[in-house]
């Protein structure tokens, strides 16, 4: 609560634990922030629990990833503003083939989701985030700046460890569960072969499998990246058939800049 005299704190929820951090980080004290998805949980399917239809309720500003990462939220009513926060984010695979859960085939519009995991779209992101924090309290603008310029000056100082780190493994070959690690690779230079889940969330059929093999064989892939909710049984299949080492790295959590610590950690042990 707030003190006699201080503004009441900027109620503000999130559709990912990163969002969280980066609201944090720009809103300071200023917000109250909580994320509608733990960072352990698959996002493409999250059932809501009262308590956070009640927070998303008494939100001032919702900010969510956008695209279509959060099927579940059209399901909902929303009357607070929401900042969609791939606004000003290049994207990519804009028109990669996906299929649905039916299994019919549609033209991905949108572009691949997964954009925060490039560090870098922390920029535009938070920009974002700084202009409707802007909007709700204009007299705290300097302030949400400051919180602002700070966090990117962190973040190019960690850009920097992370670029060093992850240098000597420009080039590899990968392959992926889940094609969540498109913008990561791309930003770290890691050369991604093929995705084991050839539509998002569907596993592979045996002839799917098949010719993962034999593409991972040919290239000499080395390195499985899965996420924490892959099937376990698929990651030790394909890492026993191809004698690829694989790495679980994860796509989300509470520290945005601690999450990029662990990944690099994970990846350069």
């Amino acid at each position: 609560m707030a003190a006699p005299g201080q503004a009441s704190s900027l109620r503000v929820v999130t559709t990912s634990a990163d969002l969280k951090s980066l609201v944090e980080a720009v809103g300071g004290a200023r917000v109250e922030v909580h994320s509608l998805a733990a960072p352990d949980q698959d996002p493409h399917a999250i059932e809501l629990k009262p308590a956070q239809l009640a927070r998303l309720r008494d939100a001032a500003l919702l900010v969510r990833i956008g695209l279509d990462h959060e099927p579940w939220l059209a399901r909902l009513k929303v009357d607070c503003p929401v900042v969609d926060a791939s606004q000003g984010v290049r994207l990519l695979q804009t028109e990669t083939p996906r299929l649905r859960a039916e299994r019919q085939a549609h033209s991905h519009a949108y572009g691949n989701p997964h954009y925060w995991l490039d560090p870098q779209n922390a920029r535009p992101m938070t920009a974002s985030i700084l202009d409707a924090l802007s909007r709700l309290s204009p007299a705290d603008r300097p302030r949400f700046e400051a919180n602002r310029n700070a966090f990117l000056l962190k973040l190019d100082t960690r850009m920097k460890d992370w670029a060093a780190r992850l240098a000597p493994l420009r080039d590899t070959k990968v392959v992926v569960i889940h094609d969540s690690w498109s913008y990561f690779a791309e930003r770290f230079g890691l050369a991604i072969v093929g995705a084991a889940e050839p539509t998002p969330g569907v596993p592979p059929s045996p002839a799917e499998l098949a010719k993962l093999f034999a593409r991972m064989r040919e290239a000499g892939v080395k390195l499985l990246i899965a996420d924490p909710y892959s099937n376990p049984s698929l990651v030790r299949q394909i890492a026993a058939k191809t004698g690829a080492r694989s790495v679980t790295l994860l796509p989300s959590g509470d520290d945005y800049l601690g999450l990029f610590d662990e990944n690099a950690k994970r990846l350069t042990r």
